[in-house]
């Protein structure tokens, strides 16, 4: 007959706290990662840099009427002459953060 060997096993307390401290880590690990996607989200520009870059190619090749506003996702864009006639000045700002991106624009 095979004698059986007694095999080491946790007590039930080691199991709890080790689940508890893995349920811990995630919940961290998980509001981490949240963070990061929304500061890249709220951070992304992209939308309005080519919203930007369309409208100084239309006014390069004068397809706009001075002086311009509009409204694009959340930002409020301006484009108005300045005492040269040959140059504008751009400005696009965000209506939530107050973020402000400024262009020089050129007639060529």
């Amino acid at each position: 007959m095979v004698i059986l060997k007694k095999i080491k096993a946790s007590t039930l307390m080691e199991t709890l706290i080790a689940t508890i401290l893995i349920v811990a880590i995630f919940v961290i690990s998980s509001m981490v990662l949240n963070n990061l996607f929304a500061s890249t989200v709220k951070q992304n520009k992209r939308s309005i840099l080519a919203k930007i870059n369309e409208l100084e190619y239309l006014y390069i090749n004068e397809k706009i009427k001075h002086p311009f506003q509009d409204e694009h996702d959340g930002w409020t864009i301006t484009i108005v002459d300045q005492t040269n006639s040959k140059t504008a000045k751009l400005e696009a700002l965000n209506n939530i953060s107050n973020q402000l991106i400024e262009r020089d624009l050129n007639k060529q």
